[in-house]
C-alpha cells in the first residue's frame, strides 16, 4: 500500500488585493481554519408530460460559487484589521495559497467581518467572503516571500543571532544558510555546518557582516529571498 499524500494546512496563506491592481496583495497575518469555496449548482425540474416511465427529469442550471471564509487571531489596529475594515462594499482579488504552492483565486465581496473579545480568551474574528463568479485553482507554483527574514541580536563574538525565517506562500520546507561577507564587497559566503535558526559569531567573523539566506520549496519549484545584513561583527568585550 501507498504512502499517504494527506498534509496539513499549516503553512497556508490568504491575501487580497483591489481589482485595479490585482498583483498588490496583502498578506492577513494569524489567520487559520480556511473554508474554500464551496459551489452548489441548481438542478431545475425539467419534467413534462411525456417525460418517460412518468419519472421526474432534471437539468443542469446556474451553478452559485458559495462563500469562502477563514478565522483570524484578532490584533485590533493591525495592519491585517484595518484591511479588512476597509474592504467593506468593494470587490477584492483573493488568493488562498495552500503549502504545496496550489492557489486557489476568486473575485469576493467581504461579507462578514465578525470579531469576538472574551474575557479570557484570545480575541478572534470570523471572515466570510461571498464569491462572485467562478473560482480558480491553479497549478503548483513557485514559493513567494511575503515577509522577510529578520536577525536579532548583536553582532558580536560570542552574541547568539537568531533568526525569524519571515512568511512564506506555497513552501512546504524551509532551508536556513548563514552567510558572511568576507572581503566588504556585498558577495556572501556560506558558513560552513550554519544551517539552523541560530548562529553565535566567531572571532573569524570579525568585520563581516553576516545575513541569512532561505530557499523556500515545495515538489516542484523553489525560491531564495536573503534577509537585511547585520552591521559588522565587533569582538568581544
Amino acid at each position: 500500500m501507498p504512502d499517504t499524500e494527506a498534509g496539513l494546512g499549516y503553512g497556508s496563506v490568504f491575501e487580497m488585493a483591489d481589482l485595479a491592481t490585482p498583483t498588490v496583495f496583502t498578506y492577513i497575518a494569524e489567520a487559520y481554519n480556511f473554508t474554500p469555496p464551496s459551489e452548489t449548482t441548481d438542478t431545475p425540474d425539467a419534467t413534462h408530460f411525456q417525460s418517460p416511465n412518468r419519472t421526474r427529469e432534471f437539468i443542469e442550471g446556474l451553478t452559485d460559487p458559495g462563500e469562502a471564509s477563514f478565522e483570524m487571531n484578532l490584533v485590533p489596529g493591525s495592519a491585517s484589521d484595518k484591511a479588512l475594515i476597509a474592504a467593506k462594499g468593494k470587490r477584492k482579488w483573493c488568493r488562498f495559497t495552500f503549502p504545496n504552492g496550489v492557489q486557489v483565486m476568486f473575485t469576493g465581496l467581504r461579507q462578514g467581518y465578525e470579531k469576538s473579545v472574551p474575557n479570557d480568551d484570545k480575541m478572534t474574528a470570523t471572515v466570510t467572503w461571498k464569491v462572485s463568479g467562478d473560482p480558480i485553482q491553479t497549478d503548483p507554483t513557485a514559493p513567494r516571500n511575503l515577509v522577510a527574514a529578520a536577525i536579532a541580536g548583536t553582532a558580536q563574538v560570542g552574541a547568539p543571532l537568531t533568526v525569524d525565517p519571515g512568511v512564506w506562500a506555497g513552501a512546504l520546507d524551509l532551508a536556513i544558510k548563514w552567510q558572511k561577507d568576507n572581503a566588504g564587497d556585498g558577495n556572501f559566503a556560506d558558513i560552513a555546518g550554519a544551517t539552523g535558526t541560530a548562529y553565535v559569531p566567531v572571532a573569524d567573523d570579525v568585520g563581516d557582516e553576516i545575513r541569512v539566506s532561505i530557499t523556500g520549496s515545495n515538489d516542484d519549484f523553489s525560491t531564495t529571498a536573503n534577509s537585511a545584513a547585520t552591521a559588522a561583527v565587533i569582538a568581544a568585550a
